[in-house]
């Protein structure tokens, strides 16, 4: 059962060489394409909302490292970095970002709705916290199954202070389903600060009221979030239930692409980029490590631009979705 007393992240695994450039390709990956969604945002191509996930790269490909084929993940509506993580079409995530139809909801679900059957990706969810339970009806699936798989069910610290996130606690526990409960803690929520909108010193810790299990992690080092997600995902593999990871992490853009951020300063901002960026931290690493020169990491760079880049010229080529394309995959 958890306790008051904050608990040890798992300790750090031995990585390859190749196993780093293969974290830090990743993560590199996602912050390029964001910075690209951002542009397209800007010149008018994506409509709605786009919530940029700049800055918490670690969390979803540490996470990522320590799944398995089969495992499920859902989140909410900061949802790129989850599906490029888990191997989704970069080229189908833009595309269904400019509402084309050769994105992943055919151009319905833009940046806040779009799923991968394939690659068990169940959603981006625009309703704060609404995804909590629905990523534990897919873990209670997978057990009735007896399939051995779970589900990864991704919130922020602003949806931590809804409702529906402790009765599925309560449910969770019950049953004891495979789900692991990833609070991304970000700090601001939209842009109020935990400081101001919590009196509990942590996240994870409430999960002691249900008997879960859980712990806090730097969701600024890929390797510590990945030897915490391979100790959850043992706890959940082995029937023991639930598991709560709080991954202190940081955005570094605004909530959405509309917000100007002012409730932060510009030079706490900096501060995190010039000392705590995830993507820096393993760069150096491979560095210093001698598995990798500045020109392989230069390859590397344009390599992912390149993907990038033709995701994007294929989202402005793909044509809108056909009227008739609105009366596809509906109930009645």
């Amino acid at each position: 059962m958890a306790t008051r007393k904050a608990a040890k992240s798992a300790a750090k695994p031995n990585v390859s060489a190749d196993e780093l450039k293969h974290y830090y390709r990743e993560m590199l990956l996602i912050r390029r394409f964001e910075e690209k969604a951002g542009q397209l945002y800007g010149m008018g191509l994506i409509g709605g909302f786009c919530h940029l996930y700049i800055g918490q790269e670690a969390v979803v490909v540490g996470l990522e490292a320590a799944a398995e084929e089969g495992d499920k993940r859902v989140t909410s509506y900061r949802d790129h970095g989850h599906m490029l993580a888990c191997g989704m079409d970069p080229k189908g995530v833009m595309a269904e970002l400019t509402g084309r139809e050769g994105g992943y909801s055919k151009g319905k679900g833009g940046s806040m709705h779009m799923f991968s059957k394939e690659k068990h990706f169940y959603g981006g969810h625009g309703i704060v916290g609404a995804q909590v339970p629905i990523g534990a009806g897919l873990a209670f699936a997978d057990k009735y199954l007896g399939n051995g798989r779970v589900t990864f069910t991704y919130f922020g610290d602003g949806a931590a202070n809804q409702g529906q996130v402790y009765e599925t606690y309560n449910m969770a526990e019950l049953w004891d389903l495979p789900v692991i409960f990833v609070i991304e803690n970000n700090q601001y929520a939209m842009g109020t600060s935990t400081a101001r909108s919590t009196k509990s010193p942590s996240y994870w810790e409430r999960g002691a009221a249900y008997g879960i299990e859980g712990e806090e992690v730097d969701g600024m080092d890929v390797l510590a979030v990945k030897a915490a997600g391979e100790k959850a995902v043992a706890h959940c593999r082995a029937g023991k239930g639930p598991y709560i990871l709080e991954v202190m992490t940081y955005r570094y853009r605004g909530h959405s692409m509309s917000d100007p951020a002012k409730y932060r300063t510009r030079e706490e901002v900096q501060e995190m980029r010039e000392k705590r960026d995830a993507i820096e931290h393993v760069r150096q690493m491979l560095l210093t490590g001698g598995h990798a020169s500045e020109e392989d990491l230069k390859k590397i760079d344009k390599e992912i631009k390149d993907i990038v880049n033709e995701a994007a010229e294929f989202s402005k080529e793909s044509p809108e979705p056909a009227l008739e394309e609105l009366w596809t995959d509906i109930y009645a």
